[in-house]
């Protein structure tokens, strides 16, 4: 996992990230989270090792694992990248631990390189 980018200049929630990736929500109602920062990974042992509270998650790995290491991490939210989508198992998990659930047609890359312009100010 790349460092994570540290979101001080402009404040993201979960719905600005939905509008900015063109994402689809696929569970969480409230889309007005504030976005600490954001990392893009797809080894859990990374995130569990490198993530913070408020963070949200970009990866490629859709497994009721994500679900699990978001809710031990208390991540604000994951976005699946590259079209992927979760299934029933992993939705459900979501929904009971109220994680967000959003996934994207875009690339990890295209992803992080987009919610970095908009909270950086390049």
């Amino acid at each position: 996992m790349t460092s994570p980018i540290v979101l001080n200049r402009t404040t993201l929630t979960l719905g600005g990230a939905r509008d900015l990736l063109k994402a689809e929500v696929y569970c969480g109602e409230n889309l007005s989270v504030k976005i600490e920062e954001v990392a893009a990974a797809d080894l859990m042992s990374d995130v569990l090792a490198l993530s913070k509270p408020g963070m949200l998650l970009l990866t490629g790995l859709v497994s009721t694992q994500v679900i699990r290491t978001a809710i031990v991490v208390d991540l604000c939210g994951v976005v699946f990248v590259h079209g992927k989508k979760p299934g029933e198992a992993v939705l459900s998990l979501a929904r009971e631990a109220g994680i967000p659930v959003l996934g994207t047609a875009l690339t990890m890359f295209e992803a992080a390189g987009l919610l970095y312009r908009a909270t950086s100010g390049r």
